[in-house]
């Protein structure tokens, strides 16, 4: 698959990325994306919310009234929760909220994501460019230039680079981040893909395995 190689002001360099079949040219694998998303989900969650319940809760232990003739209910305890100021029934506890995927699934899923978006044309091959000095004024140019600047964008860079990383933090809806850190929920929670051109050799060499 070919895709034009733009420049930082939206114009066409003249070059061609060649784009992998194997990593953007796949049947997607729907299932396997939606795996990926829900642990990536899953592992952002604490898991630390904890209430008390009877057992935990400061209070006295007599038997608050007889057991029998007085009409109401039996209670052996006012820190039941079926009274004020008693434990919650059945509250939640902490807990790893977490689980496992074979690797295979996470690439297939990511794969999948990947050729989702270049089947959808949302995918932009960017002349890698750097920044003099962080510059949020300069990052915002180049997303106008490119026409993104009222989508959610995901920036793909090949090698650190603190400039771009910095002058894009401020912009919501924006995020840059290495080939390495590319995840299935980042690829489709965006709306447009902008890949630095020296971060494909990176994510094809990562998904071919």
């Amino acid at each position: 698959m070919k895709v034009a190689v733009l420049d930082k002001n939206g114009k066409d360099t003249g070059r061609k990325a060649d784009l992998s079949k194997e990593v953007f040219g796949i049947e997607p694998n729907n299932h396997a994306v939606y795996l990926d998303v829900k642990q990536y989900l899953a592992n952002q969650r604490q898991g630390t919310s904890k209430a008390k319940e009877r057992a935990e809760i400061r209070g006295s232990t007599r038997k608050i009234k007889k057991q029998k003739g007085t009409g109401t209910a039996r209670a052996g305890s006012i820190k039941s929760g079926v009274f004020r100021g008693g434990g919650r029934i059945f509250g939640p506890r902490p807990q790893n909220h977490s689980f496992k995927l074979n690797k295979n699934l996470k690439r297939l899923a990511r794969r999948s994501a990947l050729s989702m978006k270049a089947n959808d044309k949302s995918i932009v091959v960017l002349e890698d460019f750097t920044f003099d000095a962080p510059k949020t004024q300069e990052f915002t140019g180049v997303l106008k230039s490119l026409g993104l600047e009222n989508k959610k964008c995901l920036f793909v860079l090949g090698e650190t680079n603190n400039n771009v990383y910095l002058s894009s933090r401020n912009l919501k809806g924006t995020e840059v981040i290495m080939n390495s850190e590319l995840s299935t929920y980042k690829i489709m929670n965006a709306n447009s893909l902008v890949l630095f051109e020296g971060s494909l050799e990176g994510i094809e060499q990562n998904l071919s395995k």
